[in-house]
């Protein structure tokens, strides 16, 4: 996958990704049309298919909503890469199949507008921009195929 950079910093919490008052509804659409607006009100606008979420420490902190990680995969993020991710922010994002990736480095490297490639398999992030390269630790098979059935009831229901 490769995209563009949209960066943040630490502690980017749930009420921030999608705001409460735009819990009324789980229309991935919906919510994708309201990602990221109180931190970044031109996100939704900006944002492009393929696109790459980067931010600092503890991204996805607050409540354990899994309307954060569904409005930033239905907006056409590909992956977010952070220093740390907050543990329930983390789970979810896996469960609905959008893929994260931790390297302190890579975060604190890529700059907002960066081009940026990532090989999940591989755990390769390279900034294309300046041909700096980082390494996460990739997700063992059974992760890939669940992010590649688009989160865990897709997995599932695929494996009866």
């Amino acid at each position: 996958m490769k995209g563009t950079a949209h960066k943040y910093g630490d502690n980017v919490d749930t009420d921030v990704i999608i705001p409460a008052r735009h819990l009324n509804t789980s229309v991935p659409a919906e919510l994708a049309a309201h990602c990221m607006e109180d931190i970044d009100a031109s996100f939704a606008a900006r944002v492009r298919c393929g696109d790459i979420i980067v931010a600092g420490r503890n991204f996805g902190c607050g409540s354990s909503r899994e309307h954060a990680p569904l409005a930033i995969k239905a907006s056409g993020v590909a992956c977010v890469i952070a220093e740390s991710f907050a543990r329930i922010f983390y789970r979810n994002a896996l469960n609905i199949g959008l893929p994260i990736l931790e390297c302190p480095a890579a975060a604190r490297a890529i700059s907002a507008g960066d081009e940026v490639a990532v090989d999940l398999e591989a755990g390769e992030i390279v900034v294309c921009t300046t041909g700096q390269r980082f390494h996460a630790e990739p997700f063992p098979q059974f992760m890939m195929d669940l992010i590649a059935a688009g989160g865990l009831a897709s997995y599932l229901k695929g494996r009866k």
